[in-house]
């Protein structure tokens, strides 16, 4: 079984925010393969299907970002999971925009629902892929501070932004198949 996490935050006015690509990525997905958020469980709505014999559960967890862990902790001790069945989709601010990378462990980069996910489940173990978002524009003075960071990836893509972003949802899809149906190697070389 593999558990499927996109990040982002619960809500209406979260949807098309820069921070909630993992829930754009993951509500493509499960369109793709007729999976359905019906359930809500460990702080979570989720879907359960299998793909080409492997079950999987999909999960968008409802912790709001900073907590991601605490949903994913509760999903992984009630489904028996091993962090390398764990997938998470995600935003990163080092990635320029719609660019996709895989990777399994590694630090969280300053993403505080990676961060979050790592404290409560243990370990930096788990595979992630990570959509890029580009960088809020800097000052003058060649730099930005925290809260430029939080209004940045709270704020909402520009239809170009979107259309740009299309190509990586898409790609996201194909990796997480990829990851489903042929393993961790296959799918970096692929993406990466």
């Amino acid at each position: 079984m593999k558990l499927i996490v996109g990040l982002g935050n619960p809500g209406q006015g979260y949807s098309n925010n820069r921070h909630n690509i993992g829930f754009m990525c993951l509500k493509h997905f499960s369109k793709e393969h007729k999976i359905e958020f019906d359930k809500k469980q460990a702080d979570a709505r989720i879907g359960r299907g299998n793909i080409e014999g492997v079950d999987v559960v999909l999960a968008k967890p409802q912790t709001y970002m900073n907590l991601s862990g605490k949903s994913v902790n509760r999903l992984m001790q009630k489904y028996k999971l091993k962090p390398e069945d764990i997938i998470v989709v995600h935003d990163d601010m080092d990635l320029p925009l719609g660019k996709v990378r895989i990777r399994m462990g590694g630090s969280s980069g300053g993403h505080k629902g990676i961060n979050s996910i790592i404290a409560l489940i243990g370990t930096r173990e788990f595979i992630r892929i990570k959509v890029g978002i580009g960088r809020p524009e800097k000052d003058e003075e060649d730099r930005f501070y925290d809260r430029d960071i939080v209004d940045y990836v709270l704020s909402n893509f520009s239809r170009d932004e979107k259309r740009q972003l299309e190509p990586a949802i898409e790609k996201v899809s194909n990796a997480l198949l990829c990851l489903i149906t042929e393993g961790l190697e296959p799918a970096m070389n692929k993406c990466n």
